[in-house]
């Protein structure tokens, strides 16, 4: 079988691209990695998914066709090969809000205003039938990485105690969520209208969900402090726009909250020690401090009984061993 660049090629030049000028371009956790084409004074998005390597090019594709429907800024597919994991995509430019809030200080509330008004819109349509029921036992059995890379133990009183609580408080219908939405994955489009100045990136694990699940990605962000004031105005708007109960909406953000950052500590963990990438666990003192907040919840107080008897806080000798099992860094 032709190695992997020259099946690159191959796909560039039947999809018209084959003079093209390539630039990397930053990847994201997974092992797709991507590169810009430059040509004739067009660009476009190379996504680059080995399949061997577990990546699968149709989820993407079937979510952005939904998204596209929608009225929402997704990528439009200008050419795919999911047998060999290539795909060519509009090009939506570099404007990440986590890069524009660091140059722009003054587009912070913007931008999440106009994330949030995205997740207000999308969850006015029912979610496509064939996404993964992301219910509170799936959820409950999703934190089980934690359990094996960043603290071996058992893992059954905290995923029993995490279900019983999702379970009680996530009870809205569930709504449709990108689940990696943060500052990293959306990009904006000024020039665009309404809620399509909102680029939508890294979407292709889509489930169906309590509707506060994408809000705290949004809010309780691994890779930045969103300010408390930005966070709660957030989950204002969204109340007020939807006419969820305050209340228990904000119970399942925390409860939701608690599930995400458990999940995320296993997942930095192991991309250290799996895949060679050990800045991961310079972001778990954020996680940690991000999950503990949660868990004050007067709502969640056995599971951080739970949670604190059970693992050890983040301190630098326990980053440490964790980086000492990092496996050697490997070429995106």
């Amino acid at each position: 079988m032709p190695d992997r660049p020259t099946l690159i090629n191959r796909f560039l030049t039947d999809s018209s691209w084959g003079n093209a000028t390539r630039s990397h371009l930053a990847g994201d956790a997974s092992n797709r990695s991507y590169q810009r084409l430059q040509m004739n004074g067009e660009t476009a998005v190379l996504m680059d998914a080995p399949p061997d390597h577990g990546e699968d090019i149709r989820p993407f594709v079937t979510i952005t066709t939904h998204l596209l429907t929608l009225g929402f800024s997704a990528p439009r597919i200008l050419a795919q090969d999911p047998q060999n994991g290539f795909l060519l995509i509009e090009d939506l430019g570099d404007a990440l809000f986590a890069k524009l809030i660091q140059t722009s200080p003054e587009m912070e509330q913007p931008l999440y205003s106009a994330a949030t008004d995205v997740l207000i819109r999308l969850h006015q349509s029912p979610p496509p039938d064939h996404l993964l029921d992301y219910n509170p036992a799936v959820m409950a059995d999703y934190i089980a990485p934690l359990f094996e890379w960043y603290h071996p133990a058992d893992t059954t009183p905290v995923q029993n105690e995490l279900q019983t609580v999702l379970t009680k408080y996530c009870t809205i219908p569930p709504v449709m969520s990108l689940r990696d939405y943060h500052a990293e994955n959306l990009l904006w489009l000024p020039d665009r209208d309404g809620i399509k100045r909102v680029g939508l990136l890294d979407y292709q694990d889509a489930v169906k969900t309590h509707p506060a699940y994408d809000l705290v990605s949004l809010l309780k962000d691994a890779r930045r402090d969103v300010p408390a004031a930005t966070e709660a105005a957030m989950i204002t708007r969204y109340i007020t726009a939807t006419g969820v109960d305050s209340e228990t909406f904000r119970t399942a953000y925390a409860a939701l909250g608690v599930q995400r950052n458990l999940r995320i500590l296993g997942i930095f963990a192991s991309l250290c020690i799996n895949a060679g990438k050990p800045h991961y666990i310079d972001l778990i003192p954020r996680v940690w401090a991000q999950l503990t907040e949660m868990l004050s919840h007067p709502a969640l107080t056995t599971l951080q009984t739970l949670v604190q008897d059970t693992l050890p806080e983040p301190i630098p000798d326990h980053l440490q061993r964790l980086k000492s099992q990092c496996d050697k860094p490997r070429t995106p």
